[in-house]
């Protein structure tokens, strides 16, 4: 299951959603969301179920998406019941109880670039979402992201995130403070430095979505 705050719905993969079948409730054909690559993917219905996080269950509405990771759990539903994320410790907390979201070691720190995917430009004091590709292959799949600190200098901050490598185009959410128009040359190492990570994602054993009695009225 994958954290992210940049998301405004929980999403569920629909091969996951089908052994929930009895809580699905199907949406108009014509619903679709944006990824954080630009693409469409299509909403094919939604569920009411519980997200068991750590030693507490939550009802939540959920959306039925053809979305490579297992389960998205999106601002919506950490707004709802009060969690905070903390970057810092790799954990988010509610109501006391601290979460973590994954564990990573310096031992194995290694520097790769990222590349624009094709050519970008940069509205004048604006934020705007850049595919990436990674120049060369790493050797860990999950990796958290870094910036060169000559980048803010030019004006323009990259977001830190947590990337998987071995997808085809990575996000990039780029802020240009500048009052001109930058661009993101497919020729230069400008977007963001990922500093490479052994990650054991622990998010697969301390979130899961459970059946539950569909809640009349929930929006």
């Amino acid at each position: 299951m994958l954290v992210d705050t940049g998301a405004n719905v929980t999403l569920v993969r629909t091969d996951l959603a089908q052994k929930l079948k009895e809580n699905f409730i199907n949406t108009a054909h014509n619903i679709s969301l944006k990824t954080a690559t630009g693409e469409k993917a299509k909403i094919h219905g939604k569920l009411y179920s519980a997200i068991e996080c750590g030693s507490r269950k939550f009802q939540h509405r959920i959306y039925v998406a053809a979305i490579t990771d297992p389960c998205i759990l999106s601002l919506d539903f950490l707004q709802k019941f009060n969690f905070t994320v903390d970057l810092q410790k790799n954990e988010i907390r509610t109501g006391g109880e601290e979460i973590p979201l994954f564990s990573a070691s310096a031992e194995y720190s290694k520097l790769c670039y990222v590349l624009a995917k094709e050519k970008k430009i940069l509205p004048a004091r604006s934020e705007c979402l850049i595919q990436g590709v990674p120049e060369v292959s790493g050797k860990f799949r999950y990796n958290v992201t870094d910036f060169p600190s000559q980048v803010s200098q030019k004006g323009v901050l990259v977001a830190a995130t947590l990337v998987d490598l071995k997808r085809e185009a990575i996000p990039v959410r780029d802020l240009n403070l500048d009052n001109k128009p930058k661009t993101a040359s497919t020729k230069e190492l400008l977007l963001l430095r990922v500093s490479q990570w052994w990650i054991s994602l622990l998010v697969l054993k301390n979130f899961r979505i459970t059946t539950s009695p569909v809640i009349l009225g929930e929006s």
